[in-house]
């Protein structure tokens, strides 16, 4: 991964990822791909699945299939100024994008066919065969990519919902998007990525280290259904001619409140992106 140095100029596009959990021997667990290495978005990184909000993610027509209301997904998202189709859109975007890239399906059928390839996803809601799982996704943090961005030269309005893997399914890569994959305890990723082991972006970094304060998907959950989603729009200067990143609640960032747990700032030294105290200040 390389420093990226050029400031675009075109708004955040909006995107939709799942960071998907599940309870293991030695307690919590969560899913990650590695993007193709020839991606222009993170190419070579680990991610959570998740991508960009397509028009017909947006399409009213798939309200019919959703296992709660329109105006209460809208209200769950937590965000007053999105219109109500585009909150809805996310939701989809979220489920379509976890079954595109890991197979995971947040519906069940309600029609004869039971299996579908991922480019029929739009197709199967239009002709009623599914019944989206909206409420097994929650809302959890929403990440805007910083104007000056580090690591992308583009940037993205990315709402992270997290959900409980559905029993009965299997995870995997798509061998397209995504090369890799694994389960790895938070704490576990964090330190693969600290022995040069695999790539994560700093909205990965601060994520693993916000979900290794928990011990069981339980807890993650209720966490996330206790408060709205916090805006996270890190802000990027340059120290000592080297990059920094801090997040709401550093000294030099424009909002004062926290918004989540962990180091309030990054820096890009070694060519990555570390914590000032080391490894153990993204637990602190």
């Amino acid at each position: 991964m390389e420093l990226n140095s050029e400031i675009p100029t075109l708004p955040p596009r909006d995107a939709a990822t799942v960071v998907l959990l599940r309870d293991g021997a030695q307690g919590l667990e969560v899913f990650l791909v590695k993007r193709h290495g020839l991606s222009d978005v993170l190419g070579g990184a680990y991610v959570f699945p998740g991508g960009k909000l397509d028009a017909a993610d947006c399409d009213t027509a798939h309200h019919a299939h959703f296992d709660r209301d329109a105006a209460l997904l809208h209200e769950a998202l937590g965000e007053s100024a999105t219109d109500q189709a585009t909150a809805c859109g996310l939701f989809v975007a979220a489920l379509r994008e976890t079954f595109e890239e890991s197979g995971v399906l947040f519906a069940s059928a309600t029609g004869t066919s039971t299996a579908a390839a991922a480019s029929e996803f739009h197709a199967r809601l239009a002709a009623q065969q599914l019944r989206l799982h909206t409420s097994a996704v929650q809302p959890w943090t929403r990440w805007i990519t910083p104007r000056m961005p580090s690591v992308t030269n583009k940037r993205f309005d990315t709402r992270f919902f997290i959900a409980a893997m559905p029993q009965g399914q299997l995870a995997a890569h798509d061998n397209i998007e995504a090369t890799e994959s694994a389960w790895l305890q938070p704490r576990i990723a964090l330190e693969q990525y600290w022995n040069r082991e695999i790539e994560l972006a700093p909205p990965q970094i601060m994520s693993l280290a916000q979900l290794s304060r928990h011990a069981t998907v339980t807890s993650a959950l209720t966490e996330a259904a206790s408060r709205p989603p916090p805006v996270i729009m890190p802000e990027a200067f340059n120290e000592d001619g080297a990059r920094v990143i801090c997040y709401p609640g550093d000294a030099q960032h424009s909002v004062q409140d926290r918004a989540m747990p962990g180091p309030s700032r990054l820096f890009w030294r070694n060519k990555r992106f570390e914590p000032e105290g080391g490894f153990d200040a993204l637990f602190a």
